[in-house]
């Protein structure tokens, strides 16, 4: 999967919920049709981020494994 991101997220080392309150501060930030990547670590995100995304109704993306951390994209839509 190559997904282009407008901005990048680096949550690597953060523990919940850091990388989900960054998250929503960031797409605070960006415009309808940007694209979120966060790079964590975290089990929880696995389960964290789609849950944010399904009750923000912003469009969770996927992920990929990069070895050491996964990157999740995130679609603001909202």
């Amino acid at each position: 999967m190559e997904i282009k991101a407008d901005l990048v997220q680096d949550s690597v080392g953060q523990m919940c919920p850091m990388p989900i309150a960054y998250l929503a501060k960031n797409m605070r930030t960006m415009e309808v049709g940007q694209i979120l990547e966060i790079d964590a670590d975290d089990e929880g995100a696995h389960s964290d981020i789609p849950a944010w995304c399904n009750q923000t109704n912003n469009e969770f993306l996927g992920k990929e494994d990069a070895g050491s951390f996964f990157k999740f994209f995130v679609k603001k839509t909202v």
